[in-house]
């Protein structure tokens, strides 16, 4: 499959010496391993291992041409003797891999002890750091999935059968199902066919049928992957560095590959050519247009590529220029393969990868890019799309909800097969938190009817508002994949703010207790009802505080505390129970408790007063003469809070 070329194979030197048989096939395999020749290369290791002669490098290089094969069964088995034989050899990619062929194998307990040993021995490490924190990626994976109905692609053959694109009112696809090509137009690295496209419904001519599109768009190299403009009149595609009848190699002999484009004038298509920014010593491949045609996407491995191979973005300039390609960054590509970039109208960008945690091989993720931003979360779109094998290619129509991707998973017709399907539930992008709470005033714990929560993101920017309701509570929804500021205000108070990281979505409970920015007082004024409190009551013949006393004079203690320059007396009362002096003696105990009390939590003696008044200063009718509840006459069991300065 197209997708293997595109990979970065680190190559290990060969020690000299004695040169044996065994070490003579060696060097002519790894002389085919460097060539990007795997299948032949297979061959020669297996004789070799056959006979007995066995190496770390001769099953890395073994274990690495399955790898790039898919035959992910026959690497599995390489990679886990190379860790069990050679283990002081073996650095942090061959975990990685070895963890990956598991995952494809359905061995996910496996693979997770060695993805944690793979993190051991890296450090700064996207995959890594991504595994950390997605380790029950499983169930992630499991909440995306079921959301596809699969069906048959009609026009698949018993070769590799991938790349769809929408052409027209059909499509447009790649193969290697010309058998008629001779053996020395055979693709040394998996010994098939060479790939040429193909076109489905797309006209008169190919209604019903599969034709191959012009020969000037199919040479005898490679041709995969397509983008067609709207209105079908320009086509970028994926081609070998092959032009004008020549073919260009690298310096160590490979043929790169090139995005081109060609242009439909009088029914015809033009000479393809290939675009500015590819290069002979670098692959670029697999164009994908933005919804307004001004963006190309496209995967790489060109200078700057922090994986086997990254997505990249250029402008297309209205003069038909490009500007200058540009990476998508670290939350997109990883230190393995990001590649085969789609981007829908509603510009979410789906691409495939095996370095973000999937189910096997590569797997199908989805980002939004709208605003051409990159750091939204990225998302496993789930099975049925994904499976344990790789699955690529996947193009999306978000009006009627249907699309086609490429997989070689088990039951197809071939190596690799095209696959349709219809999206029955969009995925859920976001990680939506719910936060509710109520605003309050800080001393008077008052509830603030209309108070403003507003939600503001990292660069200060307001992306969500709602208010306070009869009850003082608020409830919303915010994005939980970045961190936020959720601000309370009202006029009259001082807003209060509070900082929530990125988290798993968890409900939150966020109550505001807001200042006042200023509070008019006076000699005299009772700073109890200033600030709306409860009285502070006490139980019959009792001048102990009580719990619910005890509340009502933290909110005192707490404006105190605001405004040094505050003075309060407390003035104690009783009911008309029991004899005068009895009830004189028992306010003034009351005072002092409330005093105590005070002082007890921090407030200066100096700043108190106190003073009973027993029974003299009764609020209702119940004197000495009068028969009252208890609940009335508990009214007159208070204290109250007058300022003096």
């Amino acid at each position: 499959m197209l997708k293997r070329i595109l990979l970065l194979v680190v190559l290990i030197a060969t020690c000299t010496g004695t040169i044996s048989a065994q070490e003579r096939l060696v060097n002519k395999a790894n002389a085919q391993y460097e060539d990007y020749s795997f299948s032949p290369a297979i061959d020669i290791y297996k004789r070799v291992l056959d006979k007995g002669y066995v190496s770390a490098d001769l099953l890395k290089r073994l274990g690495n041409s399955y790898y790039f094969n898919a035959d992910y069964q026959e690497a599995s088995e390489t990679y886990a003797r190379l860790v069990d034989e050679y283990t002081a050899d073996v650095g942090a990619e061959y975990y990685f891999r070895y963890a990956q062929t598991l995952r494809t194998l359905g061995e996910y307990e496996k693979s997770n002890a060695i993805m944690s040993k793979f993190t051991s021995l890296t450090s700064n490490d996207v995959r890594a750091t991504v595994y950390e924190e997605e380790k029950d990626y499983l169930a992630a994976i499991s909440k995306n999935s079921g959301r596809y109905t699969m069906g048959p692609f009609e026009y698949n053959s018993k070769y590799a059968d991938f790349a769809p694109s929408f052409y027209k009112e059909g499509l447009i696809f790649s193969s290697d199902r010309d058998t008629g090509n001779l053996a020395r137009y055979r693709h040394t690295w998996n010994s098939k066919d060479f790939l040429d496209l193909y076109k489905i419904n797309a006209d008169s001519s190919s209604i019903n049928d599969v034709d191959k599109l012009s020969k000037v768009v199919n040479t005898r190299l490679h041709e995969s992957t397509s983008a067609f403009s709207k209105d079908g009149n320009t086509l970028y595609f994926t081609r070998n560095n092959f032009q004008e009848g020549k073919v260009k190699k690298d310096k160590d002999g490979v043929i790169r590959l090139k995005i081109f484009k060609t242009s439909l004038v009088d029914g015809e298509w033009t000479l393809p050519r290939g675009l500015p920014f590819n290069s002979d010593d670098y692959s670029v491949a697999h164009p994908a247009l933005s919804p307004d045609e001004k963006t190309l996407y496209f995967a790489s491995d060109m200078p700057g590529t922090q994986g086997l191979s990254d997505i990249y973005k250029v402008s297309i300039n209205e003069d038909g220029t490009y500007g200058t390609p540009e990476n998508l960054g670290k939350t997109i590509n990883t230190e393995a393969r990001e590649t085969f970039p789609y981007v829908t109208s509603n510009e979410i960008l789906y691409f495939s990868s095996e370095g973000h945690p999937g189910l096997g091989g590569l797997d199908v993720f989805a980002t939004k890019i709208k605003d051409q931003t990159y750091n939204a979360s990225v998302l496993n779109v789930g099975e049925p799309v994904n499976s344990k094998q790789d699955d690529f290619t996947f193009i999306f129509n978000e009006e009627n909800r249907e699309g086609y991707f490429a997989s070689n998973r088990k039951g197809g017709m071939g190596r690799d097969d095209i696959y349709s399907f219809v999206e029955l539930k969009p995925l859920q992008f976001e990680c939506l938190q719910q936060i509710t709470g109520t605003v309050r005033d800080k001393i008077s714990n008052e509830v603030l009817v209309g108070a403003t929560i507003k939600v503001i993101d990292e660069n200060n920017e307001e992306i969500l508002s709602t208010i306070t309701d009869a009850d003082g509570t608020y409830q919303l929804e915010i994005n939980c994949d970045q961190g936020n500021f959720v601000r309370a205000q009202i006029q009259g108070y001082t807003p209060s703010e509070e900082y929530l990281v990125k988290s798993d979505g968890k409900p939150r409970i966020m109550d505001f207790y807001l200042e006042r920015e200023t509070v008019t007082a006076g000699f005299g004024d009772d700073l109890a009802k200033l600030l709306q409190l409860s009285t502070i009551y006490f139980d019959l013949d009792k001048a102990n505080i009580r719990p619910d006393a005890e509340i009502e004079i933290q909110k005192v203690i707490a404006a105190m505390e605001k405004y040094p320059s505050l003075k309060v007396k407390v003035n104690s009362h009783t009911d008309s129970r029991a004899r005068d002096a009895y009830n004189l003696a028992l306010s003034q105990r009351r005072a002092e408790s409330t005093v105590a009390y005070m002082i007890s939590k921090g407030i200066a003696a100096d700043r108190l007063e106190k003073e009973g008044f027993g029974e003299s200063k009764l609020i209702n009718e119940c004197d000495n003469n009068t028969k009252c509840s208890e609940e009335k006459h508990q009214l007159n069991r208070r204290s109250e809070f007058i300022i003096f300065e």
